[in-house]
């Protein structure tokens, strides 16, 4: 269990990146939404170990990551949402550079510790080839294989998704799914939904800075049930509507435009039905609730 209680943060420019930050975050996939200036990479980097905190406390079965780092990080691995890599090595040589950093130190033990790596993120033809030359996905799965280095108890992952093709991002998410496990906690940082939909069991959103809803999938669609409705309309009527209801999402087709609302007073209009919610449409109403879709 990773415990996060009372978690300040704010940088020098005055900006209050986190704001008494509460949560608990048990063992297997947790995803953690929002917005792109949320905070979520502030927090993800005080738990790596990477960023001090103004107050609060990160714990892992008890254990604080913010006072004993040296210790933590031998727990914990971590995979940035930007992270670079030497172009001229290869996939071999950066995972053996990695696991030296780890303190496996024994050369034999290295090498097989790098197959394995490998293997495990389906790396194997092309541990032989410079990481210069590596695709968005390849890159991905090599820095993945570097966080699981000495079984962490904790990963982080940040963003790791954004920029991929479906077939790369169906392979990570694969990936993501076999790490996570009883005994291993994976937080998911993303402000891709559908991330957190396919892969997680539980979830929170955050937004300036505020935990506003911790709950898991499940949860979030019942707890919208019957508040999501839907209705095309032409383009001009759009304006209004916006003015008087919490749209959720809208989407241009043949020249009308497809809107999704959250009312919880029942039907907003005689064009609206009655939609199918989704977890996109509970992350949009919970974020238009506290100030607007960022």
């Amino acid at each position: 269990m990773l415990s996060i209680e009372g978690l300040t943060k704010t940088y020098p420019s005055g900006v209050r990146a986190l704001k008494d930050i509460n949560l608990e975050i048990p063992s297997g996939m947790f995803g953690l939404l929002g917005p792109n200036g949320s905070g979520k990479t502030t927090l993800m980097k005080i738990a790596a170990t990477l960023l001090e905190p103004d107050s609060g406390r990160v714990s892992i079965d008890g254990d604080d990551l913010v006072t004993h780092k040296q210790d933590a990080r031998r727990r914990l691995g971590y995979l940035p949402q930007e992270f670079g890599l030497y172009p001229t090595l290869t996939a071999e040589q950066t995972l053996d550079y990695f696991a030296k950093l780890k303190g496996v130190f024994d050369g034999q033990e290295r090498k097989a510790l790098v197959g394995a790596l490998l293997e495990r993120v389906n790396l194997s033809s092309s541990g032989g080839q410079k990481v210069g030359g590596f695709s968005g996905g390849m890159r991905q799965r090599l820095g993945i294989a570097q966080a699981i280095i000495g079984q962490p108890r904790l990963i982080i992952v940040d963003e790791p998704t954004a920029g991929l093709d479906p077939e790369e991002r169906a392979r990570f998410h694969n990936l993501l799914s076999e790490i996570a496990g009883e005994e291993t906690t994976v937080i998911l940082s993303t402000h891709i939904v559908s991330d957190v939909s396919n892969l997680c069991e539980r979830m929170a959103i955050i937004r300036q800075g505020e935990i506003i809803a911790s709950c898991t999938p499940q949860e979030a669609l019942e707890e919208i049930s019957g508040a999501v409705w839907e209705a095309c309309v032409p383009r001009e009527q759009v304006p209004a509507l916006r003015v008087r209801l919490r749209v959720i999402s809208s989407q241009v087709s043949a020249g009308r435009v497809r809107l999704r609302v959250y009312s919880t007073d029942g039907r907003p209009g005689e064009e609206f039905s009655p939609a199918t919610p989704s977890l996109e449409d509970y992350y949009f109403s919970r974020t238009i609730q506290t100030g607007g879709v960022g």
